[in-house]
């Protein structure tokens, strides 16, 4: 399979926590399109001559294109690509870009799955991340978004500053009551070169005791996990046939291209990516000399990629998997690492496949890096 990722870098204001690339302002918006579907024509050979399974527009905020300039990236890629029967079409939105026949115009021009960045149900929350919509906007987009569509996402986060346990089991009690059919939800981290992260560095804001957060994910777990969701992944939950079909291609290793500003790419075991400035992005289009960046991965990166993305995810990591793609010696080598976690109970075996316990989930980060290689 193969996928499309566009990266669409423009927001109305900048979340607190985001360190994702991003502008707030759109004055050169039309031109960076135009540079978006140039980029598109010059690329398109990078990725292998298979049908599309998915497209996907992520940020800064797509949901502030309009729906014909969204269509236009649409029918670009049919001119370089075929598109599976079963192509997912995602748009990540923001409850505040919601106006007049919006969602109807986007299921017609072929859009079939929203990400709702919802985050909170809570006001105080809301302005303390320093998002542009209120709750209220978020009630009125889920009541739209489920007359137009039956695939859709929404995001949460938790761990939130001056949140408690019973708050959280309410805002995930608000969402679970638009039974949407996939939800994502991230811990509130701290990045650098953010506003969050100088207010917590001049004690402006305090963060949760780890020990609460602990407490608001393993409630989100079994909650989910209850009302008929699988934990494919750490911060991901869906119901049967909706899981994410672009963030599984990321997480299985499939070929994808990024588009745009500060965009990642992967194909042939190497990755590379875009330029994270808007105007030196434009001019690399438009000289033809793009602003790329690229690492061909060796076979010790693949190994720590898989061991990550094996743990995150359900599928575990498969010792047959290890001996097939990188051979005897690090499959062996493998079995020398689990050990400790496995005293520790912080991994099982199933089968030849090794799973991270409901227990540990929470620190699979930290486990998957014990695990990592240098050399051999």
């Amino acid at each position: 399979m193969a996928a499309i990722y566009f990266h669409i870098p423009f927001c109305k204001q900048a979340c607190h926590y985001c360190n994702f690339h991003f502008s707030t302002s759109q004055k050169y918006r039309s031109e960076l399109l135009s540079a978006m579907k140039k980029e598109l024509a010059l690329r398109h050979v990078e990725l292998p001559e298979t049908p599309l399974q998915s497209i996907y527009f992520g940020g800064g905020t797509p949901s502030l294109l309009s729906a014909q300039e969204i269509d236009e990236l649409l029918k670009e890629t049919k001119r370089f690509f075929t598109w599976s029967d079963t192509i997912e079409i995602t748009l990540e939105m923001n409850p505040d870009d919601h106006r007049e026949d919006y969602l109807a115009h986007l299921k017609a021009i072929g859009v079939n799955r929203l990400s709702l960045g919802i985050q909170s149900f809570y006001d105080e929350e809301l302005t303390q991340m320093n998002r542009a919509h209120n709750a209220q906007e978020a009630y009125w987009v889920m009541d739209e978004v489920k007359q137009h569509f039956s695939n859709f996402s929404m995001d949460l986060i938790y761990g939130v500053p001056n949140s408690t346990l019973s708050s959280w089991q309410r805002n995930l009690e608000i969402a679970l009551s638009f039974s949407p059919p996939h939800l994502s939800s991230y811990a509130l981290t701290v990045e650098p070169q953010t506003v969050l992260h100088k207010q917590v560095k001049t004690k402006a804001i305090r963060l949760l005791e780890e020990e609460l957060v602990v407490e608001q994910f393993d409630h989100l777990v079994a909650h989910l996990e209850a009302k008929g969701y699988q934990h494919y992944e750490i911060s991901n939950f869906g119901k049967p046939n909706f899981h994410s079909v672009n963030n599984s291609a990321y997480w299985a290793g499939k070929p994808y291209l990024g588009i745009g500003p500060s965009a990642h790419s992967f194909f042939k075991n190497q990755r590379s990516w875009n330029v994270n400035n808007n105007k030196k992005y434009m001019e690399g289009i438009t000289n033809e000399n793009l602003a790329i960046e690229r690492e061909q991965l060796t076979k010790i990166d693949l190994y720590n990629e898989y061991i990550m993305t094996g743990l995150r995810t359900s599928n575990g990591v498969a010792l047959t998997e290890i001996q097939s793609r990188f051979g005897e010696e690090f499959a062996q080598l493998f079995e020398r690492q689990v050990e400790k976690q496995l005293q520790q109970n912080h991994l099982f075996w199933d089968g030849d496949t090794i799973r991270v316990p409901k227990s540990s989930r929470f620190l699979v980060d930290g486990i998957a890096s014990d695990f990592f290689l240098i050399n051999l």
